[in-house]
């Protein structure tokens, strides 16, 4: 693949696998992305491990497992000692670099312990989930906490936006009749248009940032993750994407009585989440979701115009393109806000790679994963995939149409949810909040620690309303997902990360040819 010298790795925020037009979504036009599935490949089956942005990010970049790299919710540091994508890139002659969002904190307890200088070289790639930060802004500020110093404000105040954090003041809240600020951080108030001019907003400055980078770049290669913040609440607008779209546009939402009325404990402790409880009041959805989709159309018109930037460039001839998301969102779907759990609007994720040499307009139903991607870059590179580390697979046999023979029967995802509410309204200890979900392409599994699983089989229930788990004509079934999980948990993850596969080969039972003896008579 010695025409792929590039990486654009572009990851969308909490963007629904199904609010595309290329996912069939019937009244949300995305033609810029539709025409980069045209140009590649679009996965139909693609999931995160874990339906959060932290940990489900730090799989996209270390390509493990939520178990095996330990960062299991926002805010819990990835460990020092994890590889993350620059770490594998790097050695292959690319500059690695972040515009936009990660969502890592870094381990300043391990880096203090090693000795290693935030401030230094190596300790800001440490501290940067190995991305040199080229901008790096994650968003979601509160108004008392923000610096003024980010870079995204630091640009609203050029652009003459007042205040001492125009990022909510005027990109993320709207205006009232009396000139008051209608914060974006309440649901309510995303039934107005943000108070920032769309040019000004943070979708196309990030594209911005992206642009001047890979100008910055020359003929020399590179790996950027163009990381997005957007549509990730708040659900905040401007105009003219504002008032594209109305009540009339929401699809119906997916929910059934008796999801509620017979709710799994832990699917009734994030009902009662405020997320869940406000979606599901009458009328909330239809004063959302518009935002939401004005959003994900600002978003599409962001890769429209950096599309035909890389054209003029000359770098779609030799740059890997990758589009998805972080997770889903449910959106009122199942008495459900946010994401976390693992129904399909959540846990599932769009998934577009087009390239040099790879197929064009395919569509691709194997299950994968998000682990898979950082393979796939290293394989794309023509370097060496270490598979005693990742615990991915290298897509790349897929997106040149060459099916092979064995391929991933199952995807998993994981949860830990110790940190919200809900475990307090389950009365559990914060390391008893572990929940796994296994799919294998019908039949999804999910287990929660102390309560019976969840049962949900995706080819005659598609929407996943009808729970099977407490059914007894299907125990037999959970039983066997629960034995695959046990197996899973025990025997397949590379737990063994610091030496190769070919090392332990080399050193097995050659203990006498080194001169040590023991055992013999």
């Amino acid at each position: 693949m010695a025409e792929i010298r590039n990486i654009l790795f572009i990851m969308a925020d909490q963007l629904r696998w199904d609010y595309l037009s290329a996912y069939g979504h019937p009244g949300m036009p995305t033609p810029h992305l539709d025409r980069l599935a045209a140009n590649g490949v679009r996965f139909n089956r693609a999931y995160a491990q874990s339906a959060i942005c932290g940990p489900s990010r730090m799989s996209f970049y270390t390509g493990r497992y939520v178990t095996s790299h330990g960062s299991t919710w926002n805010q819990v540091p990835l460990n020092i000692g994890e590889w993350t994508l620059g770490d594998y890139l790097r050695p292959l002659g690319l500059r690695v670099a972040l515009a936009g969002k990660t969502h890592m904190p870094a381990d300043l307890e391990g880096m203090g312990r090693l000795g290693l200088d935030p401030e230094s070289a190596d300790g800001v790639l440490a501290s940067q989930c190995g991305f040199e930060p080229y901008i790096r802004d994650d968003g979601l500020h509160p108004s008392q906490s923000v610096s003024p110093d980010l870079a995204y404000n630091r640009y609203l105040a050029v652009q003459g936006y007042d205040g001492d954090n125009p990022w909510h003041d005027w990109a993320n809240s709207a205006e009232g009749e009396e000139g008051e600020i209608l914060s974006g951080w309440y649901l309510r108030n995303a039934q107005f248009p943000a108070r920032i001019r769309a040019e000004h907003s943070e979708t196309p400055w990030m594209t911005d940032q992206a642009l001047s980078f890979i100008r910055e770049q020359g003929e020399a290669p590179w790996c950027l993750h163009l990381s997005y913040i957007k549509p990730h609440w708040p659900y905040m607008a401007p105009e003219p994407y504002f008032s594209m779209f109305g009540a009339e546009d929401v699809c119906p939402v997916n929910r059934a009585e008796e999801e509620r009325s017979q709710a799994h404990p832990v699917m009734r402790a994030f009902m009662n989440h405020a997320e869940g409880r406000n979606f599901s009041k009458p009328g909330v959805r239809e004063k959302v979701i518009p935002a939401y989709m004005a959003l994900i159309k600002q978003l599409d018109d962001e890769i429209g115009r950096l599309m035909a930037e890389l054209e003029e460039m000359g770098r779609l001839d030799d740059t890997l393109i990758v589009f998805t998301a972080d997770h889903g969102d449910y959106l009122g779907d199942h008495w459900l806000g946010e994401k976390e759990l693992f129904h399909d609007c959540s846990v599932r994720l769009p998934l577009i790679i087009s390239g040099p040499g790879l197929a064009k307009g395919g569509v691709e139903d194997r299950l994968v994963e998000a682990i898979d991607l950082v393979p796939t870059f290293i394989d794309a590179l023509g370097g060496e995939v270490p598979s005693h580390r990742l615990e991915g697979r290298s897509l790349l046999p897929l997106l040149k149409g060459n099916a092979p023979r064995q391929w991933r029967d199952v995807v998993i995802s994981e949860l830990d949810y110790s940190h919200r509410g809900a475990r307090l309204e389950l009365g559990r200890g914060v390391n008893d909040c572990r929940g796994w979900m296994l799919f294998d392409g019908r039949w999804k599994y999910v287990a929660f620690q102390g309560f019976e699983p969840q049962l949900f089989d995706l080819e005659n229930d598609p929407d996943e309303l009808e729970d099977l788990g407490r059914q007894s004509d299907h125990q037999e079934r959970s039983r066997a997902f629960q034995a695959r999980l046990f197996t899973w948990l025990t025997e397949g993850r590379n737990i063994r990360a610091t030496l190769s596969d070919e090392a332990v080969e080399q050193r097995t039972d050659s203990w006498l040819k080194k001169g040590v003896v023991f055992g013999e008579w």
